[in-house]
């Protein structure tokens, strides 16, 4: 499967929850979240329940086993690994860093300081990450006829499909904020848009992507290695083609 990246979101989509409320929902700290969220940006927000849930003397552990019991489709665990050829699934991954202090304390940072170098990206990204310039950063790094397959459902994987050209593709989660963006000028997206809806179908439109790169590619080849040896061939007979041709042998009728 080679020339072939898979691109993942993570809440919504390799997972059907949000990681986040998953946790604090389940920790019991969501009214303190939804009122920090009217005073603060996300990130901070869920830093300072974390520090709040440490206060009250709630452990990692805690955390693991409510993370433990997140709902995944059993259809998308296949499809990762099918994708990605069962080697080590993933290759790179680029979310928000988190580390666990002198005290036991989670602490959540932002993939971008924004008080301090905000992205400064005109769309609807949020300000501790800008996908899109993700994409462009892995874009560069490719061969040239690698091509890119994203699949997102939030406002946040609607900047990245935007930086695709029409020799990628993008699976947008349907009715989810993506394609409701994706929906109000699909002109916008150059890159071909194949959008789901649940697991099952995610696992059936990506691994029918692969296969068609991959045939695609296999073609691609070969009518190069055809045209290498016709080339060869012309070649071989301009050189010749001062010289007398043999006669022709004669045939009994």
């Amino acid at each position: 499967m080679a020339g072939i990246v898979v691109i993942f979101d993570f809440d919504k989509t390799i997972i059907d929850i949000d990681s986040d409320n998953w946790v604090i929902d389940g920790l019991g700290g969501t009214a303190l979240f939804e009122r920090l969220l009217t005073t603060m940006p996300w990130n901070s927000a869920m830093d300072a329940v974390m520090k709040e849930f440490h206060s009250q003397g709630k452990t990692i552990e805690d955390i693991v086993a409510i993370l433990k019991q997140v709902p995944i489709h059993p259809r998308v665990v296949p499809a990762i690994k099918a994708a990605h050829s069962l080697g080590q699934y993933f290759s790179e991954i680029n979310t928000n860093p988190g580390f666990v202090d002198e005290e036991g304390k989670l602490r959540i940072l932002p993939y971008v300081d924004f008080l301090k170098a905000p992205h400064g990206c005109s769309n609807v990204c949020p300000p501790n990450m800008c996908k899109g310039m993700i994409i462009e950063r892995i874009q560069s790094s490719l061969e040239k006829n690698e091509k890119i397959i994203y699949l997102g459902d939030g406002a946040g994987d609607y900047c990245p499909m935007l930086k695709l050209g029409p020799e990628n593709f993008v699976m947008p989660r349907k009715n989810f904020p993506v394609w409701s963006l994706i929906s109000e000028n699909r002109d916008l997206v150059k890159a071909k848009i194949h959008e789901w809806t649940d697991g099952q179908e995610l696992e059936q439109i990506l691994l029918g992507l692969i296969a068609s790169i991959s045939e695609e590619e296999k073609r691609s080849i070969s009518s190069a290695q055809l045209f290498s040896s016709d080339c060869g061939f012309q070649t071989i007979a301009a050189m010749h083609g001062h010289e007398a041709l043999p006669r022709a042998l004669p045939v009994r009728h």
